[in-house]
């Protein structure tokens, strides 16, 4: 996942403020013209012309776009409900190994990261979970299988109880390397 994915990933820590809220104070304002809108958020927050833009598409769509938890329930619900416990369990685990754990959602995935990602979770199918890792130059094993990308390698979870202590320590070998 790149930046160009989620564009507005940094508006609170830029602005101080979540999209949500954002869609909220313009609907108040009683603005409705796109220019208008763009116009009073620069001028009158100080906001930047790209988020600004951003937020008055929000607006004039009639909603913002899907953050953190909203973006995780839409990616665990129907028939990958089921798999929520394990993304659970591996999120329990990754912040478990440290305060600087980033936990950041995504459209189809939930990023681990640290200085940089060290692992990803997602939901490929309702019948497992995905936990790709960073983990160069570590030995592949039936369960840990080399894989491309972003992560180098991949575990498949199909249960909370897949989630044991050999999974839990290439988890943290991926945070420590990273």
């Amino acid at each position: 996942m790149t930046a160009m994915d989620d564009p507005f990933r940094n508006l609170e820590a830029r602005t101080g403020r979540p999209m949500h809220e954002w869609v909220e104070l313009v609907s108040h304002s009683g603005l409705q013209k796109h220019g208008e809108i763009v116009a009073w958020l620069k001028e009158e927050h100080g906001v930047s012309h790209g988020f600004a833009n951003g937020i008055a598409l929000a607006v004039r769509s009639g909603d913002a776009p899907p953050t953190g938890d909203a973006l995780v329930d839409a990616q665990y619900a129907g028939a990958k409900a089921a798999l929520r416990p394990v993304l659970d369990r591996l999120l329990a685990l990754a912040r478990e190994l440290g305060d600087d754990v980033e936990v950041a959602p995504k459209k189809t995935a939930v990023s681990l990261r640290r200085s940089t990602q060290f692992a990803v979770v997602e939901a490929p199918s309702a019948a497992r979970v995905g936990l790709g890792l960073q983990l160069r130059d570590h030995p592949t094993t039936d369960r840990l299988r080399a894989a491309r990308g972003m992560c180098s390698h991949t575990v498949d979870v199909r249960s909370v109880d897949e989630v044991d202590d050999e999974l839990a320590g290439w988890l943290r070998t991926a945070y420590e390397r990273n």
